[in-house]
């Protein structure tokens, strides 16, 4: 590696004041550290955000958990809280990438990455959550704006995220056995109470450009919230993205049949 400033803030206040002034935050590094290391990114300057005890925080706050943009994988994955309440965000973050990468990587930087085959953001977007930063919060449908782009402004800060806790949730994925990042995951929740009552949220991950909601799915599953209903969904492949993993088509079957296995595990 070449020469950078390594600074870790013990305080958010100490962390918001690095970051505007052109720190690169770092969070678990699975992805920045290799940007690092194969000259992808060369940042002057390192605030890692370790040290700082209130960004992870796990708590219920009424019907809705909020979780700290430090908390590890691991940790939200053994919830015990979160097992119970909301067992298919356990179940998606005790299932990203390896026993290394879910001791390390965290909530906060999955999100402000915003891979566009990561798993957190498709449970992020179906829950309708809301993104708390160190200025402002900002609701879930306006922060994904595409590949590795967020609506997070320069040095903004994630604090926390907001899951609403639905009537009921699963997540499905067919897993890139080299990467283990998802070729398709899809991620369904329920709601009948809250701002979201009467709602179906799907949001697919590793199909294109970036995780999105599928309108088509949303509107079959609120009718009927049934594997034939998802089945009976034509998945268009036209806005797919197609590499040497798969097809656009492949995908856009592996959005169906990943949309009736979640559909058939929330129900139990």
């Amino acid at each position: 590696m070449y020469a950078f400033t390594y600074e870790r803030p013990a305080t958010l206040a100490d962390a918001s004041r690095l970051a505007a002034a052109g720190a690169k935050p770092l969070a678990g590094g699975q992805t920045l550290l290799a940007s690092m290391k194969l000259r992808l990114a060369a940042p002057e300057q390192l605030a890692d955000l370790a040290a700082i005890k209130e960004l992870s925080v796990i708590k219920k706050e009424g019907n809705a958990f909020l979780i700290g943009a430090m908390a590890r994988h691991l940790e939200v994955g053994n919830h015990a809280e979160i097992k119970a309440q909301f067992p298919a965000l356990a179940d998606l973050a005790s299932r990203i990438g390896d026993r290394q990468v879910r001791a390390l990587g965290t909530l906060g930087g999955s999100v402000a990455n915003n891979d566009p085959a990561a798993c957190y953001p498709s449970a992020v977007l179906a829950a309708g959550a809301t993104i708390v930063t160190d200025r402002r919060e900002i609701a879930a449908d306006d922060y994904f704006q595409g590949m590795f782009t967020t609506a997070l402004q320069e040095g903004e800060l994630i604090k926390a995220i907001r899951f609403p806790i639905p009537k009921r949730a699963a997540y499905e994925k067919l897993r890139q056995k080299a990467s283990h990042f998802p070729l398709i995951g899809v991620f369904i929740a329920q709601y009948d109470t809250g701002v979201l009552k009467g709602q179906v949220r799907v949001a697919v991950t590793g199909g294109g450009n970036g995780v999105f909601r599928h309108q088509g799915l949303e509107a079959a599953l609120t009718s009927s919230f049934t594997s034939a209903a998802a089945a009976a969904v034509k998945i268009d492949a036209s806005n797919l993205s197609a590499d040497l993993h798969a097809s656009a088509a492949y995908r856009a079957n592996l959005i169906s049949v990943m949309a009736q296995r979640a559909v058939a595990k929330a129900l139990g």
